[in-house]
């Protein structure tokens, strides 16, 4: 990662809030921007504005507190609006909002560039896009959503990026991209190396158990899957996580896969200490090309073997230092998923545990922010009555 200096006659000055606009909900999966914007609000006032809930009924914004300095907000649109109507009332919706709730100075951080029309009023001391997926190549994806990249990408101080594919890709559309890898909490995860007990739905499945957390959608190969459970029968295949964006009818339905449903963050090292082997079959598609699995160093802190398909950012550095087995096709994947089983689990730890020594979320928001005080709208001269 590239740094930042600032010039010696400035100083930078913390005195703003932050103002989060995604597409990802607070409720949903617990990922990066929930562990980014948890850190930013043990220091300053936090704003996450999601996209809209479309209903029946009147027009509002739902403000829920969720830590001391941190505020989800959700907008409810009536179901008959149009996209004229939509992008109106949005606009008046968070800029009424924001006057009536962020009297402070702020920095607008950016998920989604389809927010960006809705916004552009807003006055922010700073810009922060953090790209953490390419979401045009996602599942229906609008089409306008390259448009108003685009425009992010000229207004923002600072685009961070969620893995080095994405920023092999962005590094040449803005002066200043930084990569920023999904991190770990390896406290959390690392719980799963001594639970003992079992989890209610999971202990009446027999071992070997090969697990999967996360969302379940079109990134997710269904036929790799269905195919490892034929070729091993005698695997049982643990998948949890939310189905989005895919039928459910069209998921494979054999004895030996189990479809444990949706769990919260907190609950995941229970179920993973009851895995002997943790997998990642995602598909090798568009959806697939520039993500960074946060679930990588998550099952490695976890202390257990892992297996994937050859995602980029798995291969380089997971694959290349030898702690992730990499399988493309069903029979390299099975094959690869019979060894991890052999795995010297104390060895396997203790190269995982020397590779993910300094990753940590507290040090990626630590650089992060390091960076976004040096945006010239957040710096004060030395000497003046501001930084007195």
């Amino acid at each position: 990662m590239r740094t930042r200096d600032l010039p010696l006659d400035t100083l930078a000055d913390k005195s703003y809030d932050l103002i989060c606009f995604s597409h990802l909900r607070w409720d949903f999966v617990y990922q990066r921007p929930q562990h980014l914007m948890s850190r930013a609000a043990k220091e300053r006032n936090v704003y996450f504005i999601e996209e809209p809930i479309f209903q029946d009924g009147e027009t509002n914004l739902i403000v829920s507190q969720r830590e001391d300095n941190l505020k989800v907000v959700v907008p409810h649109l009536s179901n008959s609006m149009d996209k004229r109507a939509v992008d109106s009332t949005m606009q008046e919706l968070i800029e009424r909002f924001v006057a009536e709730n962020v009297p402070a100075r702020f920095v607008s951080w950016y998920y989604t560039p389809l927010m960006l029309g809705w916004t552009e009023n807003l006055e922010a001391a700073g810009i922060v896009y953090d790209c953490m997926d390419e979401l045009s190549m996602f599942k229906n994806a609008p089409p306008e959503l390259c448009i108003k990249e685009a425009e992010l990408l000229a207004m923002a101080d600072l685009v961070f990026t969620g893995g080095r594919s994405l920023y092999e890709s962005k590094r040449e559309l803005h002066p200043d991209v930084y990569c920023f890898p999904s991190s770990i909490d390896k406290e959390h995860f690392g719980q799963a190396r001594t639970i003992t007990s079992e989890t209610p739905d999971q202990e009446g499945i027999p071992s070997p158990r090969i697990g999967f957390f996360g969302v379940i959608d079109e990134r997710t190969d269904i036929e790799l899957l269905d195919k490892l459970a034929q070729l091993r029968p005698a695997y049982q295949f643990v998948m949890i996580g939310p189905v989005v964006k895919i039928d459910e009818a069209d998921l494979p339905r054999r004895e030996n896969i189990h479809y444990l449903g949706g769990k919260s963050y907190n609950e995941l090292p229970a179920y993973i200490a009851g895995w002997n082997v943790a997998m990642m079959p995602f598909a090798m598609n568009d959806s697939t090309k520039f993500i960074s699995p946060t679930k990588t160093p998550e099952y490695l802190a976890a202390g257990r073997p892992v297996v994937s398909t050859p995602i980029r950012d798995v291969v380089r550095p997971y694959g290349e230092a030898g702690l992730v087995r990499i399988g493309q096709s069903p029979e390299a994947f099975a094959v690869a998923l019979d060894e991890a089983l052999k795995e010297d689990l104390s060895g396997h730890r203790e190269r995982t545990d020397e590779f993910l020594e300094n990753m940590s979320w507290d040090n990626t928001y630590y650089s992060m922010f390091e960076l976004i005080d040096s945006v010239p709208g957040l710096t004060v001269e030395i000497g003046s009555a501001a930084a007195v």
